[in-house]
């Protein structure tokens, strides 16, 4: 049958269902898996927020569950950021993790991000572009992302920006909003705290039509 005699209302339903049956990766919170299922394969999904919003922690969970299924794994670090020590002590696992360290250069982060996306073989590859300067962020092409959507489409690459104001834009299909709430100290050890974060969750259609809001706690 001609796809355009197929009547809108059923074409769109078919649309639905095709995405709908997307393979998923849990972010190893089961709060905010109940909410968004998990990151969507051969799917960009972007997390942004500002300072101590949790970007991280969301990160390593996710990251600790990829490596737990026995993927391999991508960080693409711009300023150098990533503590490998941290990331162990939230469960992932560092001998399925390529850490590729772009010592401040956006543009060698963009790059490195472009050459594994095309390469293939990760469960996982994640941009961070966490407290890059914005006025570098802001003039990433917009080509750039259409360029990675298209590399990983149809595989089951899982591909994340982390970054402080959103650039991905449309080509993301998963938006992932952290916001800080407040600080609580706890603990016997000091200096020890608890942050809450707030997520707002933003799939783009046809995942879930309206946005989910929870919170999770992060130990420092």
């Amino acid at each position: 049958m001609n796809a355009a005699a197929i009547p809108s209302h059923i074409l769109s339903e078919l649309q639905w269902r095709q995405e709908h049956d997307v393979e998923m990766l849990g972010t190893g919170l089961h709060e905010l898996d109940a909410a968004i299922e998990g990151c969507p394969r051969g799917r960009i999904t972007a997390i942004s927020g500002p300072v101590s919003s949790g970007r991280t922690s969301l990160l390593h969970s996710i990251l600790a569950e990829a490596s737990r299924l026995g993927e391999y794994c991508a960080v693409i670090d711009t300023m150098n950021s990533f503590d490998p020590a941290s990331a162990s002590e939230a469960g992932v696992n560092l001998g399925r993790i390529l850490w590729i360290r772009c010592g401040g250069h956006p543009d060698h982060a963009i790059k490195a991000a472009d050459l594994l996306a095309h390469a293939g073989g990760f469960g996982l590859i994640a941009l961070d572009l966490c407290e890059a300067p914005a006025r570098l962020t802001r003039h990433i092409p917009i080509s750039w992302w259409y360029r990675f959507r298209r590399a990983i489409e149809n595989t089951p690459t899982v591909f994340i920006v982390l970054e402080t104001e959103p650039s991905a834009k449309g080509c993301a299909s998963l938006f992932l909003e952290m916001k800080r709430d407040h600080t609580e100290f706890t603990g016997t050890r000091p200096f020890q705290y608890l942050d809450r974060a707030q997520f707002q969750a933003m799939p783009r259609k046809p995942m879930r039509p309206t946005p989910s809001r929870f919170e999770a706690h992060a130990l420092r």
